[in-house]
């Protein structure tokens, strides 16, 4: 029999933003002690009083709960409950002292005065101007997102994106979300498809609306650029998308005219011979991404092309002097890059670890000062670009900071119009640059300089789109030069040599004859649960104790696949609890953060200039601001709640969001549950991360799948064709 219960949220013990189940403590009147409450809650806050409807039920491990079925909420009805609720942070700028002042003065009235006399709050001491209009907005967003929140939970959508939609479209949202739901997944980041369906559905869209067929085509899209393809073939996207949504290809069609028509993407046709290899006569682009690419090949093409009045130096001479003045000879291979790097208006450099890459840039820097030559160093991330500058002992930055990347200006204050004063452009790590980026750096490339890209071909491509180095490669348009000779310090190293071999398809060397401590370890192991424990045992204990390593700066999980029985996100949650177990935490989407965790953002973020892949440390967890304070590269980012889905835990990363970094040491779990992502070039790139010491735990029929598996995942991108001119640079 239901029965009715009213009472106080005393505090929230557990709570799900995904799909809103909470466990609350509620004060019920005439109770001694709180009871415990359960069930799925809309933005429930501390204070607030509950009319509920539910069931007594006994949970063998937690005891007597009360489960709801059907609540109301009331503002809170005392002095206490009003403190309560103003001190949970549901107000940025009011934590539980402020709110224990506002109260004070204000009593039973402190709600009714914050929403209509806002202006008295003046009269409490340590709110100014400034915080005053901070409280009046939090205040009204509130009212609105709450309102929002109630409207997304009662068409089965989890309240936890209210924030994000309301941060965009601001006191709109309500009417974008009941007028074309699609449009979040088109717009907002982090809303995907399938959430603004499933808001779509519940409102009665037709399951072949127009609008839902365009979200859909644009959400395959979203998803192949995802997968690393700047295109795809649009028979191929037709068929997914009939496959993805239940739409008949009539519609869809019609869908792909009409995004077309707006400009939101592109049809590339194409002539045979680049159709016959592409697998279809169009090609569609998310219209960004047709930008990126066709200007990117025009912008190459044009710097190779353009001849400077007067070139920089005399090769033979360069070389005559760097013999004189190096402490070492340079390879063949490397006095070759140099004359290139005098001679060439765009020079690839390429090789794997030990081949002498950065002795070769140290010597190219060398020429360029001689000649009292401008040069500029970047890379694509913040510890590429350090490790760039102590190799070369010359400043050198991130390819978006020497952008000069401005939310005010809205976008790379560096282009066409403000290029970069240089006359030498090198870019180091270059195999994870994806074509967005290749398009706003090629940009900004002055056509007097000279541009070399210096990177290892055989690692795996960029995280996000195309895949630059290979294709520029490929397109046999711009001088290569491969470094193949490993210098005999390097081969002294045996992860280095390791590195070489699986790249070569051959099983690298697992044993040695020597004592002491080694740099490359294999510890066989079947069974998940063992490899767990021994990463767990090796992170904690082994490493740092053996090695002198700090287990969390120092050592890096690497793993083929995020999810899975020794995925990072199982390895993010085991580690955490071994490295940092503290009870003191914040909780976001069912992730836990604590303070002293290693995070790792997981996309752009130019406002506060850091980008996917940066790694940082939380420092403080604000709750009366509402913000996370976390330390990346030495300075400390500010993270709003509401943007915590940017961070995940990062003890244990996938070994693409580890390119560009190098760790002393890599801890890499390879296991045949890990099939689809065994690949040599994977493998490769996991190995050459490790500075001091690799150790790879699992099976070695797991490890032989990877290093015979050399086919590279083919990704959709027409940029080689654009080089070579069998594709028109417009489009």
């Amino acid at each position: 029999m239901t029965q009715k219960l009213q009472g106080r949220v005393e505090r929230i013990t557990y709570s799900n933003e995904e799909n809103g189940y909470c466990v609350l403590k509620v004060k019920i009147p005439g109770e001694r002690n709180p009871i415990t409450v359960v069930g799925n809650f809309v933005s429930v806050t501390p204070g607030e009083v509950l009319r509920m409807e539910g069931n007594w039920d006994h949970h063998s491990r937690f005891g007597t709960q009360f489960k709801v079925d059907r609540y109301e909420t009331t503002a809170p009805d005392s002095v206490e409950g009003v403190r309560k609720y103003l001190g949970s942070g549901l107000i940025k700028g009011i934590g539980p002292v402020m709110a224990t002042r506002i109260v004070g003065l204000f009593g039973e009235k402190t709600l009714e005065i914050i929403d209509r006399e806002s202006e008295r709050l003046l009269e409490v001491e340590g709110i100014g101007s400034y915080r005053l209009e901070q409280i009046r907005k939090a205040w009204e967003d509130q009212k609105d997102i709450r309102e929002l929140m109630v409207f997304l939970r009662g068409h089965g959508v989890s309240a936890g994106y209210a924030v994000r939609i309301f941060k965009h479209y601001q006191k709109g949202s309500l009417q974008v979300v009941k007028d074309n739901p699609y449009r979040l997944a088109m717009e907002v980041a982090g809303i995907g498809f399938l959430s603004a369906d499933k808001i779509a559905r519940n409102l009665g869209f037709a399951a072949d609306s127009p609008l839902r067929a365009e979200g859909g085509i644009f959400y395959a899209l979203q998803q192949a650029m995802e997968e690393g393809h700047e295109c795809v073939p649009r028979r191929r996207l037709l068929e997914k998308c009939v496959e993805l949504l239940e739409i008949p290809a009539a519609v869809l069609e019609s869908a792909l005219d009409q995004l077309e028509a707006d400009r939101h993407i592109v049809v590339q046709s194409l002539p045979g011979d680049v159709a016959q290899t592409f697998g279809d006569q169009r090609a569609v682009y998310l219209k960004g991404l047709h930008t990126a690419e066709t200007q990117a090949a025009k912008r190459l093409t044009f710097l190779k092309a353009f001849r400077s009045l007067q070139r920089k130096g005399n090769p033979d001479e360069a070389l005559e002097w760097l013999r004189k003045e190096l402490p070492f000879q340079l390879a063949p291979l490397q006095e070759e890059a140099v004359r290139r790097a005098l001679t060439d208006k765009v020079v690839v450099i390429t090789g794997g670890p030990g081949t002498g890459k950065t002795t070769l840039v140290r010597a190219i820097l060398a020429v360029y000062k001689r000649m009292k030559a401008s040069v500029c160093l970047a890379a694509p991330t913040g510890r590429a670009a350090k490790r760039l500058s102590e190799a070369t002992r010359h400043g050198a930055g991130t390819i978006h900071r020497i952008l000069e990347f401005s939310p005010q200006g809205g976008g790379f204050q560096r282009n066409e119009q403000k290029p970069l004063p240089a006359d030498l452009v090198l870019v180091d790590e270059t195999s994870m640059m994806d074509i967005l980026l290749l398009h706003h750096f090629l940009k900004a490339v002055s056509p007097h300089a000279t541009l070399v890209l210096v990177g290892d071909a055989d690692q795996l491509p960029s995280v996000g789109p195309g895949n630059v180095l290979q294709e520029i490669i490929r397109s046999g348009q711009f001088p290569v030069v491969r470094l193949t000779e490993i210098f005999r310090q390097a081969r002294e190293s045996r992860i280095i040599v390791n590195a070489h071999l699986v790249q070569q398809g051959k099983f690298p060397v697992l044993r040695t004859e020597s004592r002491g401590l080694q740099d490359f370890y294999f510890i066989e192991k079947e069974d998940p649960e063992e490899v767990l424990e021994v990463i767990l045992r090796l992170c904690s204990q082994r490493i740092p104790v053996r090695f002198n390593l700090d287990p969390v700066d120092q050592v890096q999980v690497l793993s083929p696949m995020r999810r899975g029985m020794i995925g990072t996100q199982r390895l993010n949650i085991a580690l955490q609890e071994v490295l940092n177990p503290q009870t003191a935490s914040l909780e976001r989407g069912g992730q836990v953060y604590r303070v002293q965790d290693k995070v790792m953002q997981i996309r752009n973020n130019y406002d506060k200039e850091v980008f996917n892949g940066d790694l940082g440390r939380i420092r403080k967890i604000d709750r009366e601001n509402q913000e996370v304070h976390v330390e990346v590269d030495g300075r400390t980012v500010i993270y709003d709640f509401s943007e915590m889905d940017e961070l995940v835990l990062a003890y244990a990363v996938t070994v693409h969001k580890a390119q560009g970094s190098e760790y002393p040491a890599v801890v890499l779990p390879l296991l045949t549950h890990h099939y689809m992502m065994l690949q040599r070039n994977l493998l490769y790139t996991a190995i050459t991360r490790a500075r001091k010491l690799v150790v790879l735990v699992g099976s070695k029929k797991a490890l032989a799948i990877a290093i015979r598996n050399d086919k590279m995942q083919h990704r959709f991108s027409l940029l080689e064709e654009r080089l070579r001119g069998s594709l028109g640079l417009e489009g």
